[in-house]
């Protein structure tokens, strides 16, 4: 058994609404086999991963895996759960596994449950199941090979980049609140909400932290000037940037002082109650480093606090114990270090609440001050100090006193956050006793820092007292209650019209006075601008508009190919449209029937806020029976149908339940609610329908003028975005109608047998007659599907020029050229065609096989190839 390679969606999708890892895996010579096919291989693998004796598998209780494999089961869904286990050795909590045929008889795709916040960039996944194969290897050789150290390699990996302890609370009290959250890359950067309600956060600072603020705080000299100006007490200090400079300080302030960088951060460099010249000289180099200036303050006796003040109230208070080992008369200091450290909430830097105690320079040099080394051996319950200055990043403890803290210190704490202009701060102060007034000696109390962006472990996770939501108080300061962190969000999808009626909705929306964004096949766009062409129709382009701030509602074109590759970039929209499922895309991706569509598609119709409205096709089975679906049906959505004929059975059922539909009646686009008819506007009128006859246009109107009345859009705009929607300007390459000399020529995307039936249809209706068809259509479909769609094109056109698309997807020259013509012959024996070599020369073969006057439907891969040789003909709009 190999690995072959691994994927990740990002979003949600078909398996989860978190992201998923699928890995393909080749059974090779174990094609077939099941675990009971090899004797002992479950016990030598139970043996080394004795976790996987509680894996609950399909049986939903401990000893299902057990029983599975005692049963006989595949190596690919061994390999799953083996992969879970070492997740979870490694501290990356995942639970969800599943295993399903792929490809070939020997390929398996393991889907695994990601961490919502784990970079998509992440080898940690890929090199976790790499393991588990060597491991199902090994145990089906007789050995399992011994792992622990590359296991500890990838625990490091994820240890280095899984969020911080401060910004993953905030990422997750966000999410308990309905907040959106994406990470940005490997970095402890979020981004909140959608749209104009988007914001950022890194770590505790947020995009509305003052800059000004945060040098400030960065400038010890200048934040103690700025509070003592506030009349706030601070210790008296000076600015030394030299030995001699300090030691002027160290006489004219009295000793004990205390000496830091000037612009140090999490407690380096800090040196606590010096009283002699020489240790002032010793701090300065320390702190100093090369040539920098160092601040020698008074020391002020009392205990450490740390006061986080959020949005200009107190939200924690926390005392602080300095890095500390306490003896029990038998144990070294550096054994005592080390029964401290096996403690698993101690990690290095700010991954784990607490951080591990070291033994460096600083820290021996402070064991020597106190009669000790890490050899020696501290008296029973002795305390031997490590540090002196009280920080969690140093390896200090913290203690909760939020309900403790004095009125008037809570007060001197918000009053130097506003001094210092900050938003979200940690003030530490030295005081007797948090619980009391401030005392109004000089020097008996005072505010030592306000530190910008402050790390909320000690307040989420002390290591004494009840943890306090302060990331909640963050996200609460962004989002306050009542505050949206969304913009309204309409997800487009189906096999055909998925763009025409995205660019309707966007233009209702518009008209409507919502700066709107917008994906689809041809690109993205912001307040109607194209800001960045591409085949936009999947996760990345929503992500783009979503992080938008000018946007106040988005629809999103969202194709086939993006939620099977990649997820969707959104979740919870408040709007699913599902145009219709019919054939095609059948041989890509392992998508084999309109039923595997359906199992895709309806992932939009699942993935809606609960309450949300789906859009559906009651004439289409495929569309109209998503309404039946559990996961559609957990969300309570508001159905509403859309259909050409008002007695389609599903939207006439629909209506007499009292519940909201489209369609034309008596020639009109008409709102129905039960038994109340509301008129939108003439069939006739919608821009592109071409009078009525282009009855596609008009279903694909008639959904989107659905949408848009979900979200509130007077029935009068919705009538006036549908008579402006011109095709050439809002829709091109959607059935537009050019004048070339003589003939009328269709472009259109049409590629599968229903859409070139459509077109055949319009075509049919609007001029009297076939016409001649020049076409392509994608080289990735199957064999059968390009022949279904080529029967479908001589049901209506008999005479057909074909061509084929600079891009082949993978097809060998003239290979679709053969495969289109057999597909006409087939269902058409007198059909006429005439193959080309290239979009030139088909419409060129076209016009000439056309009378004057007759249609000519030219279908195209890429539009500005079309547009161009458009231009060169000397083509004009046509209606």
């Amino acid at each position: 058994m190999r690995l072959d390679h691994v994927r990740r969606l990002g979003g949600p999708n078909v398996y989860l609404s978190r992201p998923v890892a699928i890995a393909r895996l080749d059974l090779q010579g174990l094609t077939g086999h099941e675990t009971t096919d090899h004797p002992g291989f479950a016990e030598r693998l139970v043996d080394a991963l004795p976790g996987l004796a509680d894996h609950h598998c399909s049986a939903g209780r401990p000893g299902g895996l057990l029983e599975a494999m005692a049963r006989g089961t595949y190596f690919g869904h061994v390999t799953e759960h083996v992969t879970l286990e070492l997740s979870g050795l490694i501290g990356r909590e995942v639970f969800f596994g599943r295993t399903v045929r792929a490809g070939g008889p020997a390929e398996y795709d393991v889907i695994l449950e990601c961490p919502s916040d784990e970079p998509s960039a992440s080898p940690v996944v890929e090199r976790l199941i790499t393991l588990a194969v060597r491991i199902v290897n090994g145990a089906l050789a007789g050995l399992v090979p011994d792992t622990s150290a590359d296991l500890a390699r990838v625990a490091a990996v994820h240890e280095q980049e899984r969020l911080g302890v401060s910004t993953a609370a905030l990422a997750r009290a966000a999410r308990e609140r309905g907040v959106p959250v994406r990470r940005v890359g490997g970095l402890n950067l979020l981004r909140l909400g959608y749209g104009r309600y988007r914001r950022t956060v890194w770590a505790a600072m947020t995009d509305a932290t003052s800059a000004i603020g945060m040098e400030v705080a960065g400038d010890k000299r200048l934040a103690h000037r700025l509070l003592a100006d506030a009349g706030l007490p601070v210790p008296e200090g000076r600015v030394a940037a030299s030995p001699g400079e300090a030691l002027a300080a160290l006489r004219a302030i009295g000793g004990p002082v205390v000496v830091k960088p000037l612009a140090g951060h999490q407690g380096e460099g800090v040196h606590i109650e010096l009283t002699t010249p020489p240790e002032v000289v010793a701090a300065f180099a320390s702190a100093a480093g090369d040539g920098g200036e160092v601040l020698v303050e008074s020391y002020i006796p009392g205990k450490d606090y740390r006061v986080l003040v959020v949005g200009g109230r107190v939200a924690a208070a926390a005392e602080l114990t300095a890095a500390c080992v306490t003896g029990d008369g038998t144990a070294t200091v550096a054994a005592l270090v080390e029964r401290v450290n096996a403690d698993p909430a101690r990690g290095e830097g700010h991954d784990r609440p607490l951080t591990r105690l070291v033994l460096g320079p600083t820290e021996l040099a402070l064991l020597e001050r106190q009669g000790h080394g890490p050899r020696s051996v501290p008296a029973d319950g002795e305390r031997v100090w490590l540090r002196r200055n009280a920080n969690l990043s140093t390896g200090g403890t913290s203690r909760d006193v939020t309900a403790d803290v004095h009125p008037e210190v809570a007060a001197m704490c918000v009053r130097a956050a506003a001094a210092v202009g900050m938003d979200v701060c940690g003030i530490d102060l030295r005081l007797p006793d948090a619980a009391s007034p401030p005392p109004a000696e000089r020097g008996a109390a005072g505010i030592l820092e306000v530190n910008a962006a402050p790390g909320l472990r000690m307040h989420l996770a002390p290591h004494q007292g009840a943890g306090r939501d302060v990331a909640g108080d963050i996200i609460g300061l962004m989002y306050p209650e009542g505050t949206p962190s969304r913009v309204p969000v309409v997800s487009v999808t189906g096999t055909n019209g998925k763009t025409t009626t995205v660019r309707m909705i966007a233009h209702m929306l518009e008209l409507d006075g919502r700066r709107t964004g917008m994906t689809s096949t041809e690109g993205v766009y912001v307040g109607g601008r194209l800001v960045h062409r591409s085949d936009a129709s999947g996760p990345r382009s929503a992500e783009m508009v979503l992080g938008d701030r000018s946007v106040e509602a988005a629809v999103l074109e969202t194709a086939r190919g993006g939620i099977v590759r990649r997820g969707l970039g959104y979740d919870r929209a408040d709007v699913a449209v599902v145009t219709n499922i019919t054939r095609d895309h059948l041989g890509v991706d392992g998508t084999e029937s309109v039923e595997d569509l359906a199992d895709i598609k309806s992932l939009v119709a699942e993935e809606i806020r609960r309450g949300g409205h789906v859009v559906l096709n009651a004439e289409d089975e495929a569309s109209a029976g998503l309404a039946g679906r559990p996961g559609v049906r957990e969300r309570d959505p508001v159905l509403r149908y859309f259909a050409l004929s008002p007695e389609a059975p599903v939207l006439a059922r629909h209506l007499s339940g009292g519940g909201a539909g489209y369609s034309v009646r008596d020639g009109w686009l008409t709102e129905a609610r039960g038994d109340r008819r509301t008129p939108i506007l003439p069939a006739a009128e919608v821009a592109g329908s071409f009078g009525g006859h282009a009855r596609h246009v008009i279903a694909n109107a008639l959904a989107a003028a659905a949408a848009a009345r979900a979200l509130g859009v007077p029935v009068e705009v919705v009538a006036r975005a549908l008579r402006s929607f011109d095709p050439h300007t809002r829709n091109p390459g959607r059935g537009c109608v050019y004048q070339v000399g003589a003939n009328p020529v269709l472009v259109d995307y049409a590629h599968n047998p229903a859409a070139v039936g459509a077109m055949g249809e319009f075509v049919a209706r609007r001029w009297g007659g076939a016409g001649v068809a020049a076409v392509t259509l994608p080289g990735d479909r199957s064999d059968e599907l390009v022949s279904e769609t080529a029967r479908a094109l001589a049901a209506s056109f008999g005479r057909v020029v074909v061509y084929e698309d600079e891009d082949l997807r993978g097809r060998h020259s003239g290979e679709m050229t053969r495969l289109i013509v057999q597909g006409l012959r087939d269902a058409r024996p007198d059909v006429c065609h005439h193959p080309v070599g290239d979009l030139k020369g088909a419409l060129a073969s076209a016009l000439d096989m056309a009378e004057p006057g007759e249609p000519v439907l030219l279908l195209y891969e890429k539009l500005e190839p079309v547009t161009e040789l458009l231009e060169t003909l000397g083509a004009e709009p046509a209606g």
